[in-house]
């Protein structure tokens, strides 16, 4: 059934396509295709096939949220996800993604923005918990897996152990609650393919209610430890303040609020790195060990406290 379901993905997607535009040219190309996810593109449509344990009636709640914040996020161009093979698929529209290779057009600052928008947004009726410290927990039980771990696991293990219960997933996160993405990272913003078309959230499979810090944490975590060139990071970050993003203080030290979910998202980012390390049968490489020696450092240094 697996082996089906990148053909049949990409007829969906053709489809899709020419429903939208029965004289469109016809590319077509594979964005992703992995164990949970499978992306093609036809055109200017998008097809998506989720993991084949997804909640559907949670992603058709998702969906609906992101149809109605065009502005923030990618509107879909179904209502609702469809089926093929036992997975859901939803449709989008095509747009150009960030440029890996130009780090300085990076859209901070946008990205700052659409973030307290969102964070902003009052929270919709029964929308599901944003999926961000599940998935976390997710990579680092995967890391516990082999029967003969990897020497780099145990610092990761050892800063994943310190971190309060709602950071794990365990119990939900304290104080408010905010409509949140889950999952940021600039893989996840596209430019409407409109002639300076502005740019825009994807990817609503952790989208939900949750504490807002959780976004601003992966960045947080790369300035941290160094992957993150400073300038990028107040870019980002004051572009968030300006726009009223309620997931720090609008004005000083905003590290308390920050330390908790930037330590998860570090010992989340080193779990998967020595995940794939393992499964390859490779040594680490230079950014891994980053990540490995920052877990072992945040053991040495207390977490801040949350302001009050």
């Amino acid at each position: 059934m697996t082996e089906d379901l990148l053909p049949a993905l990409t007829a969906r997607a053709a489809e899709a396509a020419h429903t939208r535009d029965p004289a469109c040219p016809c590319t077509t190309a594979t964005l992703a295709d992995r164990a949970d996810t499978t992306v093609v593109r036809h055109a200017a449509t998008v097809a998506k096939a989720h993991a084949q344990d997804t909640d559907t009636p949670a992603l058709a709640v998702r969906t609906a949220v992101a149809a109605r914040l065009p502005g923030i996020l990618l509107p879909p161009l179904a209502p609702a996800p469809a089926e093929l093979h036992g997975r859901p698929v939803t449709y989008w529209p095509y747009g150009t993604p960030v440029d890996p290779d130009d780090p300085d057009a990076a859209p901070w600052e946008e990205a700052g923005v659409l973030l307290a928008r969102l964070h902003r947004t009052p929270l919709p009726e029964a929308v599901p918990p944003m999926r961000g410290p599940e998935k976390a927990a997710r990579a680092v039980a995967l890391l516990r897996d082999p029967a003969e771990p990897h020497p780099a696991a145990a610092p990761v293990l050892e800063a994943w152990a310190d971190l309060p219960p709602w950071a794990r997933g365990e119990v939900p996160a304290p104080g408010p609650v905010r409509l949140c993405h889950g999952d940021f990272h600039l893989g996840q913003l596209i430019r409407d393919a409109a002639p300076g078309g502005p740019w825009l959230l994807i990817d609503v499979d952790d989208l939900g209610a949750g504490p807002p810090v959780w976004d601003l944490a992966r960045p947080a975590a790369w300035y941290a430890v160094g992957m993150l060139d400073p300038d990028a990071w107040h870019r980002f970050l004051g572009a968030y303040r300006g726009a009223g993003g309620p997931a720090v203080p609008p004005d000083g030290d905003p590290w308390p609020a920050l330390d908790v979910a930037a330590r998860a998202l570090t010992a989340q980012t080193a779990a998967r790195a020595v995940t794939k390390a393992v499964v390859a049968g490779r040594p680490l490489d230079e950014v891994e060990k980053w990540l490995v020696d920052a877990c072992a450092r945040m053991r040495s240094v207390p977490a801040a406290a949350p302001a009050d």
